[in-house]
């Protein structure tokens, strides 16, 4: 998917809408009209929270007392099904995927909606799906950077 850079310059996915099986579940969400979509790009796939060190598969994670932009402000964690805090991990991806997208200049994310790490407009937070952004979400939107999800984009590339 990488290839040479076309006007539109580099652009950051959610590696699991490319196929790569990293979901919490050992899962993809492989979205194939995306990656035709995406032709042509500098593509840069991340996961952020196997970057912050999260085994594939994981415990589910959810954010409790906020959102992504909370949990930033050190106002909100990010816990897993079995209680244990990985607000560390979760920064710390955050953090290593923001410097991959500096490294290829990019200014554009698509990222998984609902995910803590890459939601977009819904996350689950405090045991249900509400509205907010994901952590990495959150930071790439406090950097300038046009943040879609994955319907966001497809709409967009139609021309919707």
């Amino acid at each position: 998917m990488g290839g040479a850079k076309s006007k539109r310059g580099a652009v950051v996915v959610s590696a699991c809408l490319l196929g790569r099986p990293c979901r919490f579940d050992g899962k993809d969400k492989f979205t194939p009209e995306l990656a035709f979509a995406l032709e042509g790009r500098n593509v840069i796939a991340v996961c952020p929270e196997e970057l912050g060190g999260l085994d594939t598969p994981r415990a589910p994670c959810q954010i409790n007392g906020g959102d992504g932009a909370d949990v930033l402000d050190g106002k909100a964690r990010v816990i897993d099904a079995n209680g244990i805090d990985r607000t560390p991990s979760f920064l710390a991806g955050a953090q290593a995927a923001i410097e991959q997208l500096d490294a290829a200049g990019a200014r554009e994310a698509v990222l998984k909606e609902c995910s803590p790490s890459c939601g977009v407009n819904s996350v689950y937070r405090d045991g249900e799906l509400a509205p907010g952004q994901g952590v990495f979400a959150a930071s790439l939107a406090r950097r300038g950077v046009r943040v879609l999800n994955e319907v966001q984009a497809l709409r967009r590339k139609r021309g919707r």
